[in-house]
């Protein structure tokens, strides 16, 4: 699967440089760059901000280590969970097509005044290896 216009051209969805060794330092079981990504807030409530549905596409990158699920959008942080978290046998994972992976969770899990539904799509070549991976290790 091709990378992103946006990754092949400005090297968005990249993971920083610090960032990438710390990932190193954790031992990368998987990782993917400059793939395409969305999210999309379902019945969304936080203090100031509010949606009945919405999606917003970006480039993203995703990342497995024995220590920790990290998914980026361009080189913001948008999950970052270890593998010891409870919290993370409260996330579904599961794929769209064979080539997406869907990351779903209630936002209050990490926001006490937030509400509603979170789903982050990665679609990677490597959907299937993640999903079979994160359950392994993380349910």
């Amino acid at each position: 699967m091709a990378k992103s216009f946006l990754y092949r051209l400005f090297g968005a969805g990249k993971i920083p440089e610090h960032l990438a060794a710390q990932l190193k330092g954790e031992g990368i079981l998987l990782l993917d760059e400059g793939v395409k990504g969305s999210v999309t807030y379902i019945d969304f409530r936080a203090p100031g901000r509010y949606s009945n549905w919405r999606r917003q596409w970006y480039t993203a990158s995703i990342a497995l280590t024995e220590v920790r699920l990290m998914g980026l959008r361009y080189s913001q942080t948008i999950i970052d969970v270890p593998l010891t978290d409870e919290r993370i046998r409260s996330m579904q994972f599961s794929l769209e097509e064979s080539d997406t992976l869907l990351v779903a969770f209630d936002p209050a899990l990490f926001h006490k005044d937030w509400s509603g539904k979170i789903e982050y799509r990665f679609r990677t070549e490597q959907a299937q290896l993640f999903l079979d991976k994160l359950l392994e290790r993380a349910v």
